[in-house]
């Protein structure tokens, strides 16, 4: 019998789940998700192939189950992050730095695109969850237009451009790379939307 990680069985699968998206999210970053296997993952996650099966019946469904808690977690931290502010420029601003912050494994890995390697049934589900942060855009797009802090604009192109600029970017790890480059695209993205961007102390 499996040795039990944690204390009950439900601490052991949510434990256990942890440690396999552990492991698919560095093995994306570092291979790409079509050159991984389940038995790859599973190997890395020191967890036995047989018992991954307990969780995921393929490679296919633990990728849309990582994605989905990733994009929850995320979601939900954005969400607390536009709490702290009232304005919709502040707001796009808290947006763009958000997700210049996040560090997608699935966006950033090598090799084909997701959608391409996958199922039509999962590159469906891939888009809605995209789909779910857009809608946060979009929100704070349509507040910004009603205030008349931006002209008014087609939002459903406007929202697609926008996470183009900001999806699948290398943030640069290193100051004061990493602060100059998110700067740079959020006065760019604020430019595009045609609201007001504030000048920061020493600019000129």
């Amino acid at each position: 019998m499996p040795k039990i990680i944690g204390s009950s069985l439900a601490e052991h699968r949510e434990r256990t789940r942890s440690a396999l998206f552990a492991s698919l999210s560095r093995l994306m970053r570092e291979r790409g998700f079509d050159a991984i296997s389940l038995a790859d993952i599973a190997g890395d996650a020191g967890i036995g192939r047989t018992a991954v099966y307990n969780h995921f019946p393929d490679k296919e469904s633990m990728l849309l189950a990582f994605i989905e808690h990733e994009t929850s977690v995320y979601v939900d931290a954005l969400t607390q992050a536009l709490a702290e502010v009232d304005e919709p420029v502040e707001q796009l601003r808290v947006y763009v730095r958000e997700q210049l912050r996040l560090e997608r494994s699935y966006h950033l890995a090598p090799g084909p695109d997701l959608r391409e390697v996958v199922s039509h049934d999962a590159a469906h589900r891939l888009r809605s969850h995209v789909g779910q942060v857009e809608t946060v855009l979009r929100d704070i797009l349509a507040r910004a237009i009603t205030a008349g802090d931006v002209p008014h604009q087609h939002l459903d192109a406007v929202v697609q451009l926008v996470h183009a600029c900001l999806s699948g970017r290398r943030v640069p790890r290193e100051e004061p790379a990493r602060s100059d480059f998110i700067d740079a695209t959020e006065l760019f993205v604020l430019r595009a939307v045609g609201a007001a961007a504030p000048l920061r102390a020493g600019a000129a």
